[in-house]
């Protein structure tokens, strides 16, 4: 299969992607959060984040469309105001996964966001996700810090 990785920069193809940006979401979304997405959140992400100089969509193309996606998002510190780009969305269509496609979309992320005078990029993990973790961390991530919550 080839694919073919295309960063969008252009705001009307990003829209076009909104829904699959949402389904994407309301993938991992259930599995990361245990609920379910609104209506629209792919769309309003982009409203919200798609003109950041932290915000990189990446996807995946084949002939037949769009097979992956990878999306970063401003992670802004509440007290300091710190900035950092943090990876908000990595999918790779169940079809072709196991093959390094979100390696490569992940990779180009970087490569974009290097570009643009950013080496740092965050991303997150649902507590004791090993297999999500064991992957960042063989693509150089390191975990910096912990995100405790109460229930």
């Amino acid at each position: 299969m080839n694919l073919r990785l295309e960063t969008i920069d252009d705001p009307a193809r990003a829209a076009e992607l909104s829904e699959l940006l949402e389904r994407a979401a309301c993938e991992t979304g259930v599995a990361v959060f245990g609920d379910s997405i609104d209506a629209g959140a792919g769309q309003h992400f982009l409203d919200a984040h798609f003109a950041s100089p932290y915000a990189v969509l990446v996807v995946a193309e084949a002939e037949d469309g769009v097979l992956g996606l990878a999306a970063t998002a401003p992670f802004i510190d509440p007290l300091t105001g710190a900035t950092l780009p943090m990876l908000t969305m990595l999918y790779v269509d169940p079809s072709i996964r196991q093959r390094g496609v979100a390696r490569a979309l992940v990779a180009e992320v970087r490569r974009r966001l290097r570009d643009r005078g950013r080496a740092e990029v965050v991303a997150r993990a649902g507590h004791n996700d090993d297999a999500l973790i064991s992957m960042g961390e063989r693509w150089g991530l390191v975990r910096a810090w912990e995100l405790m919550s109460s229930e």
